[in-house]
């Protein structure tokens, strides 16, 4: 089976598109041949491109991701990707809840990628002001780094 990472979130509009934006840049910049998207698990923006200031924050970093649009977690992503990573432990426990029998990804939390932040949720900047997204940012591309350092040294 292919890589294939799945990023999630509870609305797919801030947190998960910014690590799907960082992963797809360090995945490119380490040479590996990886399925990338997101996802939330609720279906408020399905439809939706991400909040403006997720964009924003990404921008600033060379990384484009305005032309995601949100969607929500289906049963199939389960059998299609071989990881799929929860941004916060309520995601991740939803996540397992929605698991099918026979869906085999990987699930875990994308901090675990992050040395010293491991079992951390990544900060929710949706709420705040603009400058909470620069705090999510940093936690998902350190995280993402991580994550394709991982993966490409397991030559998966």
């Amino acid at each position: 089976m292919r890589l294939a990472v799945l990023f999630v979130c509870l609305g797919n509009i801030c947190r998960s598109p910014l690590a799907e934006g960082a992963f797809r840049a360090e995945a490119q910049a380490v040479g590996l041949d990886v399925l990338v998207d997101s996802a939330g698990t609720g279906g408020w923006h399905v439809g939706s491109a991400p909040d403006g200031r997720a964009i924003a924050a990404a921008q600033r970093h060379g990384v484009d991701i305005s032309r995601q649009t949100a969607r929500k977690v289906e049963a199939d992503d389960f059998r299609r990707f071989t990881h799929i990573l929860a941004l916060d432990h309520d995601n991740l426990k939803k996540l397992r809840s929605l698991r099918p029998v026979d869906g085999e990804a990987e699930l875990g939390l994308l901090l675990d990628y992050a040395e010293g932040l491991e079992g951390r949720a990544v900060a929710d900047p949706y709420y705040g002001k603009a400058a909470g997204f620069d705090v999510t940012w940093r936690e998902v591309a350190l995280a993402a780094r991580g994550l394709a350092q991982s993966l490409a040294s397991r030559g998966d």
